[in-house]
């Protein structure tokens, strides 16, 4: 597995569009990816494709808990599921039209009542639990995280160690999980609207963070240590009234779950 692995990271970082093919059992290792963050997210219900989180502004959906935005609202955190639909319609699927434009309800409430109804909320948890569905949601979830790391380079003052940092993660037996499950979980740190008090808590921020070890398992256990550091630091730095203190230990956890096998 290590040496098959190693071929479809190094095929990953040259060529998303066609690397199930080119690669003997990249898609068994897309479907255990896609399986554990539907786990991370969603508990690996249906009925979480189609959230909304008590404290916050917008709806989640999908396995990847993409965010989406009623009209009107602005967040600094990045709005994915448009995002994600033209994913979709760019390689010729499907979307229904529910999913077009800013999200359909305008508070929780609403959002709530509906899904009481059974009706659009539910709708929209078959389309997102059809295989099809399921797959453009792994699809984009992975191609998100190799992009990340082409526009980290951009952004850091040291490219070649970012880019050697990430390939060390990547060579491990569950490395790409690790990376790609964190740039879904809590973003690129690209975005300089994702900080608290100048400091951002990305791919990016944990990589800059993480210390010397060994390409490998060794790398991949200092990037899980590295991000729970990171998230600390969010923690310490946010905003008091949002009480992020009460989700550290579930972060914690999942960045746990980066020093385990598939």
């Amino acid at each position: 597995m290590h040496g098959k692995m190693a071929g479809f990271i190094l095929m990953l970082a040259c060529c998303v569009p066609g690397w199930v093919q080119a690669a003997p059992d990249a898609g068994e290792v897309k479907a255990k990816i896609a399986r554990k963050i539907w786990q991370n997210e969603c508990a690996g219900t249906v009925k979480g494709l189609v959230s909304w989180n008590r404290g916050e502004a917008f709806p989640s959906l999908g396995i990847g808990h993409f965010i989406w935005f009623p009209a009107g609202i602005t967040e600094r955190f990045e709005e994915s599921f448009p995002s994600f639909v033209q994913f979709c319609r760019k390689r010729g699927a499907r979307v229904p039209e529910w999913f077009s434009g800013a999200a359909p309800w305008r508070t929780r409430a609403e959002f709530e009542a509906a899904d009481v109804r059974g009706g659009l909320p539910e709708r929209m948890r078959q389309w997102l639990s059809s295989p099809a569905a399921l797959q453009m949601q792994a699809d984009f979830i992975i191609a998100r995280s190799v992009a990340a790391l082409g526009r980290i380079k951009s952004q850091s003052r040291r490219p070649a160690e970012m880019a050697a940092r990430y390939n060390a993660v990547a060579t491990a037996p569950n490395g790409m999980y690790a990376l790609i499950d964190y740039v879904n979980f809590k973003g690129e740190g690209t975005n300089p609207a994702e900080q608290y008090r100048g400091q951002g808590w990305g791919l990016r921020q944990v990589l800059e963070e993480m210390r010397p070890a060994s390409p490998g398992q060794p790398a991949a256990v200092e990037f899980a240590e590295a991000a729970k550091r990171v998230l600390q630091r969010r923690v310490d730095n946010s905003p008091p009234a949002r009480g992020e203190a009460r989700w550290l230990a579930g972060w914690r956890n999942r960045c746990d779950s980066y020093k385990r096998s598939l």
